[in-house]
C-alpha cells in the first residue's frame, strides 16, 4: 500500500518536486518506506526524477490501472471509493460477485489489467488482451426495489459516453440496449448483473460490467471480430492513458448513482440523443428467427419501439437486435 500512496502523492505533485520528508509526514511511513516504494516504482517502469535537497518528481508513468494512479482523481467518489485492481481475473463481474457475496461495501469497483474469461450477454466472450482495454465492474447496492433497476443498462451507457467524451473529447452512440459504437464499429460493452436475497426477494446487489476497447489495434482483435469492433486509438489516431479514462468514467458512474433513480428524466434524454437505433431498420433476433422491423423511438421506459412490417408496433425491453448498415447487417 505504500507503493501506492507514494505513487498517488506525486501524482498529485505534477511537476513540482516533493522531498522524501514531506511524503513521510504526509503519509506517515519512515523515510526508508518511502525510498523502497520509490525504488520499486521504478522497477515497474515509472520514471522518478530525484534531486539533492529537493527530493523527488515523477517524469514519466507506464500505461497501469491502479490505485495509487486513481485514488487521487476519485476523492470524495462513493463510487470508486473502494478499489480493488487485478493483475488478472476470469472475469471482473464474477469478482464483484465474489465480493458481494463476501459483504464488500456499496461503491466498490474492480478493475483488472486483463481477463481471461471475460463475458458478454447471452453468455458471449469478451475479448480482453493484457494492458489494451479497460475493464472494470462496479458494485452497487442500491435501497430500491428489484424492478426499480429494470432500466440501469441505459444509465450505465449515457454515463459511460459521459467519461469516455471527458477523457478524449469523442462521445461513442449507443446502440440499443448496450453497444456503445464509434465510426460504426464496436467501442464497448456493458453487462448488467443483479444479486437477490434468496428469502425476502429484495435487491441484494447491482454489479454494472464495462468493457472498453482502448489502445487495442486490428492484430488485437479475433479475426471473426475484426471488422465490427475498434478502439480508441485506432479511431483517435493516438493512444489512451486507461487510468484517465476509468477515472472519468468512475466519476460520471458515481454522478449518475446519485442522481439514480430520481433524475431518470435527465437520463432518459440523453439516452434518446446518444441512441442511434431509431430510425433505422433493424432485425430482432431470437435463437430461432430473425424478424425485420423499423425502430421507431425510445419509450419512457427506455424501452425500443418497432414497427413491424404490417403496422404492428411493440415495446421491446429486451433481446437482441441488428441495425441495418452495422456489424455487417446489410
Amino acid at each position: 500500500m505504500s507503493r501506492e500512496k507514494v505513487l498517488s502523492l506525486l501524482l498529485e505533485q505534477g511537476d513540482r518536486y516533493v522531498s522524501g520528508e514531506a511524503m513521510s509526514r504526509a503519509l506517515g511511513i519512515s523515510r526508508a518506506a518511502v525510498w523502497k516504494a520509490i525504488e520499486a516504482l521504478r522497477q515497474e517502469g515509472y520514471a522518478i526524477q530525484s534531486a539533492p535537497n529537493r527530493g523527488y518528481r515523477l517524469e514519466r508513468a507506464p500505461d497501469r490501472v491502479r490505485e495509487g494512479e486513481l485514488s487521487g482523481p476519485l476523492a470524495g467518489c462513493r463510487v470508486g471509493s473502494h478499489l480493488l485492481c487485478l493483475e488478472t481475473v476470469d472475469s471482473t463481474n464474477t469478482e464483484a460477485k465474489r465480493q458481494a457475496m463476501a459483504g464488500a461495501p456499496d461503491g466498490l469497483v474492480i478493475l483488472s489489467e486483463e481477463q481471461t474469461g471475460g463475458r458478454g450477454r447471452r453468455g458471449r466472450s469478451f475479448q480482453s488482451p493484457k494492458g489494451k482495454g479497460l475493464y472494470l465492474t462496479a458494485l452497487l447496492r442500491p435501497q430500491v426495489e428489484p424492478q426499480a433497476v429494470s432500466d440501469i443498462t441505459a444509465w450505465v451507457a449515457v454515463a459511460v459516453c459521459d467519461g469516455v467524451e471527458a477523457a478524449c473529447g469523442v462521445r461513442p452512440r449507443i446502440k440499443w440496449t448496450n453497444d456503445l459504437v464509434l465510426e460504426g464499429r464496436k467501442l464497448c460493452g456493458i453487462l448488467t448483473e443483479l444479486g437477490l436475497e434468496s428469502e425476502s426477494n429484495a435487491l441484494d446487489y447491482l454489479i454494472c460490467g464495462i468493457g472498453v476497447n482502448v489502445n487495442q489495434g486490428p492484430e488485437d482483435f479475433e479475426e471473426e471480430v475484426r471488422p465490427i469492433a475498434s478502439s480508441l486509438a485506432q479511431i483517435l489516431g493516438r493512444p489512451v492513458r486507461r487510468s484517465q479514462l476509468a477515472a472519468e468514467i468512475i466519476r460520471a458512474l458515481d454522478r449518475m448513482y446519485a442522481r439514480f433513480p430520481q433524475d431518470k428524466q435527465a437520463y432518459l434524454e440523453q439516452y434518446r440523443a446518444d441512441c442511434l437505433t431509431p430510425g433505422n431498420q433493424v432485425q430482432l433476433i431470437t435463437p430461432s428467427s430473425r424478424q425485420e422491423a423499423f425502430a421507431v423511438g425510445i419509450d419512457d421506459q427506455f424501452r425500443l419501439v418497432v414497427e413491424y412490417p404490417d403496422g404492428r408496433r411493440a415495446a421491446l425491453s429486451s433481446g437482441e437486435v441488428s441495425v441495418r448498415g452495422m456489424y455487417g447487417y446489410v
